[in-house]
């Protein structure tokens, strides 16, 4: 697995670096990696649908447990299958597509082969913060394919969207991760759901993932970029937002909901956001003239669906979901890969503007045809057989508080599938918009068969899976043991019996057919259901007004903390070095030790707090520095009465050229600190130094407190112990200052000696300028004497 993973790398990198020389035949190389992993997938599917797991694992950081991990169960291997076969199919299609190719269209070839390396990365990763890294990779990689025109000013404002609310999301995953995978104590995800951990912080860890989930599946309200990522060539489109991308959360909640359905509030969040996204993301789709945006709004209806099935932790429900997300992939692909076929040769995807199509584009229709009538759930395709099976999970096993309601939901969102369904199937064939006289004339020339091979070729699937079911029936059985082992899942089948579920369905399917047929109704239909929602603010503009908020916040916050003044930076660094350091250290607040050990203590203590206090308030410049040599010349003291001599020795050397220094420089300045009113207010600055002096307190306090806990040995001991014979010296401080920690101290003797040659240069300086006589302005110059 880390040689394919590298293999896409590799192959990505290569692509890139070489520019535009392969053209369109980049997209044949990036198709290299797909298909070695297909194969490869196909060696081991054997022993991996028996239930013998493929790891492989590599050591990163062993002293933090840190690891690559990497296992590929039935349910990885379904995904695989959705990665890299319907990512060979893609770079077959896109061969096609770029016919004409433009600057930048191998860039996308290599991208796109990187994504899918990455996107592989997720499905495989054993490991939390490996599966957050190749999450955040295809982050990036998704980035960098939807804004790949760079000119195009939609392009980059989509691709900047994309990555904004994914890459927020992926970050508070990252937090809930790091919750999980130290309650549990250990970031392996196979040992985690093996023995899953509890509490009130796991719950919370839980929510944190479910929100990075939800961006990246285009949740609720989470949506709006997907929509926006249409602006990507279609090639992209059909491979990132049908098989790849937007199916990663919907991954991540397959795998945990079937250990953490049960805690709070998993299953309720899920269901409730899935339940708005389905319905929402139909009535949108339905709104759309636009044929690649009406399957954008239909694939985010379809993730709200898929998260209806994989969030209850029910297994049986959970199959169902596994046979959705295969069908899904398959037609959803199929369908883009049409609108990108129609978009090529006609010029518009607009429905308004097509017609009926020659004869030549009979396997193009006949694909987009078959597609829909899949995604509407029509038999004897595959989606029926998902979609059936669902009705029957919900109808048979929904023994959980809101079962009934979310069962009505799939029938409603199901309603409004089939109607978006059709609506396609119309405008693909012309039956929508304008007058036939103001449409384009049907001169549109036929595409090639390498450019609809690929769609037919998912189509064929998506057919033979429905009539045959005995295809697929092994993987999706397998891949639900996987996920929930133990379990005993049905049989994967066409006809289930005449029951409730088939009843349901043919309620779907009857008003489907009604509100197709009579055409006027469907137009009203969909007004109304537009008019619906027309009040609901649109994921769009919630995402506009978060992002201005958080401009003209940012700019509000800057205008004060980033104003020009260095005494209000100096104010905003203190207060962050303070604070960030000091939440943590009041969880460990020790008791507080004897304030006294030796009368001769407290005179000492009161020179150094009576000569701080009065540096603070001096006017003139050289008599607050002497005074800040008192307080070095008092630690000095405290030293040599806690019994450590050398120690006062040193501090007393280091005062002393300190103070000497001062005077050398400020002897050049105005004797008395100048007269001007202070760019920080006085109670601010009296708030950050009594805070700078708190967190001083109290990190001193918490650092001898931390060190009777540490479980390790004593590293004073240590050093003493090792001091004469490893050093041979027997005064163990000199032998740490030259020795343990030599470089330590050549360090500090470069700075000394560094800041003594500035102190000198300016003494040097001034002096210099001392004895140079000033010129008198009032004397005239003396004249040459002309010889």
């Amino acid at each position: 697995m880390f040689l394919l993973l590298t293999l896409h790398l590799l192959v990505g990198i290569v692509i890139v670096a070489t520019g535009d020389r392969f053209g369109r035949r980049a997209f044949l190389v990036a198709a290299v990696a797909p298909l070695a992993t297909v194969a490869w997938a196909l060696g081991h599917a054997d022993a991996v649908l028996e239930g013998r797991p493929v790891v492989e694992d590599a050591t990163w950081v062993e002293a933090l447990g840190l690891g690559l991990d990497l296992r590929l169960d039935a349910f990885g291997l379904a995904m695989t299958a959705l990665v890299s076969g319907i990512g060979f199919l893609v770079c077959v299609y896109a061969y096609g597509y770029f016919s004409h190719p433009k600057p930048g269209t191998a860039r996308l070839a290599g991208l796109m082969v990187m994504f899918a390396g990455a996107m592989l990365g997720v499905v495989w990763a054993d490991h939390l913060l490996a599966l957050f890294v190749a999450w955040e990779l295809t982050s990036v990689t998704s980035y960098l394919l939807i804004g790949n025109d760079d000119r195009n000013p939609r392009a980059r404002a989509a691709a900047l969207q994309a990555i904004l609310v994914t890459g927020a999301g992926g970050l508070v995953m990252l937090i809930g991760f790091i919750v999980i995978g130290q309650h549990a104590g250990t970031y392996r995800i196979s040992e985690l759901l093996a023995d899953p951990p509890t509490g009130g912080a796991v719950a919370g860890g839980l929510v944190c993932v479910l929100v990075g989930a939800f961006t990246k599946s285009a949740q609720a309200p989470f949506g709006s970029w997907l929509p926006g990522a249409m602006v990507a060539p279609t090639p992209i489109s059909a491979y990132l937002h049908s098989a790849t991308m937007v199916k990663a959360g919907v991954y991540l909640v397959a795998r945990l909901s079937p250990v953490f359905a049960a805690v709070a509030p998993w299953r309720g969040l899920v269901l409730v956001v899935g339940a708005v996204t389905m319905i929402i993301g139909g009535l949108r789709a339905l709104r759309q003239t636009d044929l690649k945006l009406l399957l954008a709004y239909g694939t985010i209806s379809q993730l709200g669906f898929l998260m209806l099935l994989f969030g209850t932790g029910e297994y049986r429900i959970a199959q169902a979901g596994v046979a959705l997300l295969l069908a899904h992939g398959a037609f959803k692909a199929a369908l883009f890969m049409v609108v990108g076929i129609v978009d090529h040769e006609v010029g518009t995807r607009d429905v308004r503007e097509l017609h009926g199509f020659g004869p030549g584009w009979r396997p193009t229709v006949a694909v987009g045809v078959i597609g829909a009538a899949s995604m509407a759930g029509l038999p004897p395709l595959f989606g029926f057989i998902a979609k059936e099976k669902a009705l029957d999970g919900y109808v048979e096993h929904g023994a959980f508080t809101g079962s009934g309601a979310v069962l009505a939901v799939i029938v409603i969102g199901s309603v409004l599938t089939f109607a978006y369904s059709t609506r396609f199937v119309l405008g693909l064939l012309g039956r929508l918009g304008a007058d036939h006289a103001e449409r384009r004339s049907p001169t549109a020339h036929p595409p090639a068969a390498v450019f609809v091979g690929p769609a037919v070729a998912l189509t064929v699937f998506t057919v033979a899976a429905g009539l045959a079911p005995v295809i697929v029936d092994r993987l999706v059985r397998s891949a639900t043991v996987a996920l929930q082992p133990g379990v005993t899942p049905s049989t994967v089948q066409l006809w289930a019996g005449f029951n409730t579920a088939f009843v349901l369905s043919l309620v779907v399917i009857t008003v489907g057919v009604t509100l197709a047929v009579v055409g006027r109704p469907v137009a009203r239909f969909q007004r109304r259901a537009s008019q619906a929602i027309r009040w609901i603010p649109s994921a769009e503009q919630g995402f506009l007004f978060c992002l201005r908020g958080t401009l003209q916040g940012s700019k509000r916050v800057t205008a004060v903390v980033q104003n020009g003044s260095l005494p209000i930076y100096l104010a905003v660094i203190l207060v962050v070095a303070t604070v960030a350091p000091l939440i943590p250290a009041t969880t460990v607040f020790p008791s507080l030790p004897r304030l006294v050990d030796t009368p001769i203590q407290i005179p000492l203590a009161i020179v150094v707090v009576v000569a701080a206090v009065a540096a603070s308030v001096i006017r003139r410049r050289i008599a607050a520095a002497l005074l800040l040599g008192a307080v070095g010349y008092g630690m000095a003291g405290l030293f040599i009465v806690q019994g450590a001599p050398d120690l006062a020795l040193t501090q007393l050397v280091i005062e002393t050229l300190a103070t000497v220094l001062f005077v050398l420089v400020l002897r050049f300045l105005p004797a008395r600190w100048a007269d001007r009113s202070p760019a920080v207010a006085l109670p601010i600055r009296l708030g950050v130094s009594a805070l700078t002096g708190v967190t001083v307190f109290v990190l001193a306090l918490v650092s001898a407190g931390a060190r009777s806990s540490v479980d390790r040995p004593n590293i004073s001991q240590e050093m003493i112990e090792r001091a004469a014979p490893d050093a041979k010296g027997n005064n163990v401080v000199n032998v740490i200052l030259v020795d343990f920690r030599g470089l330590d101290t050549l360090g500090e003797i470069t700075v000394l000696l560094v800041a003594a040659a500035g102190a000198v240069t300016l003494a040097r300086t001034g002096r210099r300028r001392a004895s140079t006589p000033t010129p008198d302005p009032t004397r005239a110059p003396d004249r040459e004497v002309s010889a």
